[in-house]
């Protein structure tokens, strides 16, 4: 695969992330707008009509639904989606200064889930049908099957309230991401380490690695740097989904553990109705899931030398 191709997947992945997540807002838009009007809990009933009308002016509430949608859509290309209806600060601001708390879980939780996962899997691979095996299985279907809220508020429970080994929530120090990083992580290792399982023994008994034991290398070469790259293949397709799961279920976790990241942020702007702030949050998220499948695509040549080469 040549730096021409590379480059046209490139520009065609950026245009399609570029319509998912101008859908994806525009939806939100329109769906905030439906929603309950932000100008009724931000007056009182001594406010009178002009005051409100007003006030609907300065949030970009008044005109048509159409006209507003044209404005929104303005004013999103230069990445002013307006101020926060609580606070007064830029949206995007207000988003910016929580995102790196959802970056550092988000990342935690992803090198959680390959660091456990992977090794699992071929472990599990090598020695199929062993009580290792079984157990690797186990934990697998455990992992997906165990909602993340109630694995979390199990794991407070345990080795916050019990033992006191962990804090309850909030951020600070390395002990406050441990049983954030489990929580959020544990489904994705799960699904790592079955894709690992399976694509180790589908190549196990192929013929390229009949062909390097029958060179005379080393079992740990064939399975690090034959067996273990083209098996990873799944494991990487997957990761895109599995990322947008993650940044997706910080919104929950970082509830549970009182995290100050984008996810509470988000909940709260929900309960609050603070549309601009909310509708930014989307954006981040959104973009940052399009970018994720986008590094996913571009990492194929890397992982497999056949599709580097043009192969199949």
């Amino acid at each position: 695969m040549g730096v021409q191709s590379i480059l046209s997947i490139l520009v065609s992945r950026l245009l399609q992330g570029i319509l998912v997540v101008f859908v994806v807002v525009s939806v939100v838009f329109l769906v905030s707008r439906l929603a309950r009007n932000p100008v009724e809990y931000l007056t009182t009933d001594e406010t009178t009509v002009e005051e409100k009308e007003l006030l609907k002016e300065q949030l970009g509430l008044s005109g048509p639904i159409g006209i507003q949608y044209v404005n929104f859509l303005i004013d999103a290309v230069q990445l002013d989606l307006g101020n926060s209806f609580i606070s007064a600060r830029p949206a995007l601001s207000e988003v910016s200064s929580r995102a790196s708390k959802t970056l550092q879980l988000g990342a935690a939780a992803l090198i959680f889930s390959l660091a456990l996962g992977i090794p699992l899997g071929i472990i599990a691979a090598l020695r199929r049908a062993s009580p290792t095996d079984w157990l690797a299985r186990l934990l697998a279907v455990l992992g997906q099957a165990t909602p993340n809220f109630w694995l979390g508020l199990m794991l407070i429970f345990f080795f916050s309230v019990q033992l006191g080994w962990m804090p309850t929530g909030g951020s600070g120090g390395v002990k406050h991401i441990i049983l954030p990083t489990i929580t959020l992580g544990l489904l994705t290792s799960a699904v790592s380490m079955r894709l690992t399982r399976s694509g180790m023994i589908d190549v196990m008994n192929t013929d390229f690695i009949r062909t390097a034991r029958a060179k005379g290398l080393r079992e740990s070469t064939v399975i690090w740097r034959h067996a273990l790259r083209h098996a990873l293949l799944p494991v990487a397709t997957i990761l895109g989904l599995q990322v947008g799961y993650l940044i997706a279920g910080t919104i929950i976790v970082e509830q549970v553990f009182a995290w100050p990241g984008i996810g509470r942020l988000m909940l709260h702007t929900i309960t609050v109705g603070d549309f601009p702030v909310l509708i930014a949050a989307i954006l981040v998220i959104s973009t940052s899931i399009v970018a994720a499948n986008i590094l996913v695509d571009l990492s194929y040549p890397i992982i497999d030398p056949r599709i580097r080469a043009g192969g199949r």
